[in-house]
């Protein structure tokens, strides 16, 4: 899981130089967006230059590949059903398996049921798609498990459609479901598919807060750890035992001004030693030390937890990232703005990195956060205080999937190819 604060830039720069990392989850390997490869990756790339290949694929969608070894992991919609496919890492299609049905579209072009990100233990892949359905295969595409999240729990109901992705950790997948007819956290056994435990969420919130599209993170130190979920108005925290509620961050959306269409997208990042909570609308965002948090946290409630609370700026979609001692934030605006990561206190800003329509969340490898734009338009940026812009480039192609890295390639899922990116 991700290293404290202060040894963060340390341990990154002692890595080892050919280190080749899995990517096993949506967020990395330590769900803070970071890659430890320190392989010769490129910062510049085109449609002709640092290609190794790209891969036709069945159909869209947004979800971020999941890579083991040579085993790359993804959903698709399909022509005829919601498809789980595997690419290997020579840019061949091992397998297609038909998982769900029924695509709903997310304000026609936004997104689609092949949202979520899938994840990996390196025996198994565990997927969910926007019907419901959740699985796991074995790596050489034969189902072990599948459980129909809505015949179990109920019907979804939530304007742009179900995005969870589950979150892995020690043989148990963590799944929330959480939209207007329910607020509830499932725990499953990896293993079996059996639930182990399930849990209400609770929260007063109104209009389209209870349309939730963030997906949990396991918080992780030492022996210590909880599951992190965020939306409908709160951020909170659970055991991971029985999903007992540990502490919640509340005034995400004030009570003074409240706005009936406030709605999560932007996932927390979680750390160790921090964890930065977005809103929406332009709102707040709130950094809290996981290790004093607990209670009901309110505005500048230093003995629950509270670090700092920034009241502008916060990311629409995109997660946080951090690199070193400072907090990227990646605005809609397509702005990326920095910040002191102990007082929240604003450093920097890069103005008009890449486009002004942006889906996935940056991710930092090499030395280097890359960033990617829906329409192609991507940059590599040196993420300084005050960051500085490398390079700026295009791919034809739709990406509302974030970057991937392992095995010293970068790899964009686009709607039409997945590409990989590195030095041939």
């Amino acid at each position: 899981m991700p290293r404290p604060l202060a040894a963060l830039t340390l341990t990154l720069a002692a890595a080892a130089p050919l280190l080749a990392d899995n990517w096993p989850q949506w967020r990395g390997p330590n769900n803070d967006g970071h890659s430890a490869e320190k392989a010769a990756l490129p910062a510049k790339w085109s449609e002709t230059e640092n290609v190794v290949w790209k891969c036709k694929l069945p159909g869209p969608g947004a979800g971020t590949p999941c890579i083991w070894k040579e085993h790359i992991f993804f959903t698709a919609v399909g022509e005829k059903a919601l498809l789980l496919v595997c690419v290997g890492t020579d840019g061949a299609v091992k397998w297609e398996k038909p998982i769900g049905t029924g695509n709903k579209a997310a304000r026609n072009d936004e997104g689609n049921s092949a949202s979520a990100s899938c994840s990996t233990d390196g025996e198994r892949v565990y997927a969910f798609v926007g019907d419901g359905t959740l699985a796991a295969y074995d790596f050489a595409g034969a189902e072990k498990w599948k459980v129909d999240t809505v015949k179990e729990y109920g019907k979804f109901e939530i304007q742009f459609g179900a995005h969870w992705s589950p979150v892995l950790y020690k043989g148990k997948l963590y799944v929330t479901l959480m939209h207007r007819k329910l607020q509830q956290v499932v725990c499953f056994d990896a293993k079996t598919g059996k639930e182990e435990w399930k849990a209400d969420r609770g929260s007063d919130g109104k209009g389209e807060s209870p349309d939730v599209y963030t997906s949990p993170f396991v918080w992780e130190k030492g022996d210590k750890a909880a599951l992190i979920v965020h939306g409908n108005d709160y951020c909170t925290a659970h055991d991971l035992k029985d999903g007992k509620e540990l502490w919640r961050v509340t005034e995400l959306n004030p009570k003074a001004k409240y706005n009936m269409a406030w709605r999560a997208v932007s996932s927390p990042l979680v750390t160790p030693d921090l964890i930065v909570v977005p809103s929406c609308k332009n709102g707040v965002t709130v950094g809290i030390d996981p290790n004093t948090a607990k209670g009901d946290i309110t505005p500048d409630d230093q003995k629950k937890g509270e670090l700092w609370r920034i009241p502008k700026d916060t990311p629409d979609v995109p997660c946080p990232i951090l690199v070193g001692d400072t907090v990227f934030v990646w605005k809609e605006n397509s702005n990326l703005l920095a910040y002191e990561a102990k007082t929240g206190k604003k450093s920097g800003e890069l103005l008009k990195v890449t486009n002004e329509r942006h889906r996935a969340s940056p991710v930092y490898a090499d030395g280097k956060l890359i960033v990617v734009g829906r329409d192609g338009t991507m940059a590599t940026v040196e993420p300084k205080p005050e960051p500085v812009l490398l390079n700026k480039m295009k791919l034809p192609d739709t990406f509302t999937a974030s970057p991937a890295v392992s095995g010293g390639r970068i790899y964009l899922r686009g709607w039409n190819h997945l590409w990989a990116i590195g030095t041939k």
